[in-house]
């Protein structure tokens, strides 16, 4: 979809990598940025190291890109040369730093009015202090909302701040294309993680100004819908979620309590919400009776959402194991290069700059 869009990547860690490798995913053609001798950070970030030596937090986020190592002082023409040709730059440099090398994100979209130039920030353009996932998850409410009730506040078990930011990130940068391609003009944008993770709290950020209230930790249940939780089987967790009154009485009457499917106290949310604890306690002894395999496939022919929790690698089992981060399969993205070594393609690049691909096209 994206075929000869030309992405210069400035980016490491996680949200600008995952962006450029969505676009790379599309079809752009990505030449990815490092640093001299020590390369994008999270090439350290392990183990676990493959057989290489690259880190698996590394190849998570850096296919279907070309690798170049330059130095923002001494690289400064090919920098340029490459400038001059880009459809599209990504950037998460600290404020001021481009700047200072000669590189201004400003100056470039004055002297080339068609370029789209995205800058992924921790907490906006116009903030210098740093921002990692961590950090974002505990200042913009994320952390306040996960974990147990009487437990510490949680961050979530992926990067998920990080990882939203990047796909904000490729879908504003979509859109300046669609512009672009319609009247020639590019676009300056500034990402911030602070802003898209206050923007994903929906509909938790949503509740607490319609009620006033603050959002507090509900574990593994649902503050707005009941059962929507996990619960523990004979052998192992199974989550149910119940989202409608329909399937209330469909769960019910799959799993032996008919007396509950035709209770007319909790025949809506509402109900059920207001006698919260009564059903869960109910819930769990039932539940608690069979594998989960039973309730599985009792629930799934009742029509009711239901799941395992299961590992990650139970997870992965027959997944396309080069493919499995970034870029749903659904959406027709396509691997054709592996994450790039430090500096891989650095004297084709040189020498060829943007042609490069011409000769590495699959």
């Amino acid at each position: 979809m994206l075929s000869g869009v030309k992405v210069l990547d400035l980016t490491r860690v996680l949200a600008g990598p995952l962006c450029t490798m969505l676009l790379g995913d599309l079809g752009a053609d990505v030449i990815k940025v490092e640093r001299p001798n020590s390369g994008d950070e999270t090439r350290g970030w392990g183990p676990p190291f493959d057989e290489v030596g690259r880190s698996a937090y590394y190849l998570s986020i850096n296919r279907n890109k070309l690798g170049l190592a330059a130095d923002l002082d001494r690289d400064h023409e090919l920098l340029e040369r490459l400038l001059g040709e880009a459809d599209v730059v990504v950037d998460n440099f600290r404020r001021g730093t481009l700047e200072r090398k000669g590189l201004s994100p400003a100056a470039w979209c004055v002297r080339r009015p068609d370029l789209v130039w995205c800058t992924i920030t921790g907490f906006g353009a116009d903030v210098g202090r740093p921002g990692y996932d961590f950090v974002t998850q505990a200042e913009c409410g994320w952390m306040a909302i996960n974990g147990e009730p009487d437990g510490d506040p949680m961050k979530t078990g992926v990067a998920l701040a990080d990882v939203v930011a990047g796909k904000d990130a490729a879908i504003a940068i979509l859109g300046a294309l669609v512009r672009r391609f319609r009247t020639g003009v590019g676009k300056r944008i500034v990402i911030s993680l602070v802003d898209s993770a206050r923007a994903a709290l929906v509909n938790v950020a949503q509740s607490a100004l319609v009620s006033g209230r603050d959002a507090v930790r509900w574990g593994n249940a649902h503050p707005n819908l009941v059962p929507y939780q996990l619960f523990r089987a004979a052998d192992r967790p199974i989550v149910i979620a119940v989202g409608t009154d329909a399937q209330w009485v469909a769960f019910a009457r799959a799993i032996g309590l008919a007396e509950l499917a035709a209770d007319a106290s909790l025949a809506t949310n509402a109900g059920r919400i207001a006698q919260r604890e009564r059903i869960v306690s109910a819930l769990a002894r039932q539940l608690s009776t069979q594998p989960a395999i039973v309730w599985r496939e009792k629930l799934d022919a009742a029509g009711v959402p239901n799941g395992v929790v299961k590992t990650v690698l139970e997870a992965l089992q027959n997944t396309n194991a080069s493919a499995i981060t970034g870029m749903p399969s659904s959406i027709g993205g396509t691997v054709r290069f592996p994450p790039p070594g430090l500096d891989e393609h650095g004297d084709a690049i040189r020498g060829r700059g943007w042609g490069v691909f011409e000769a590495k096209a699959p």
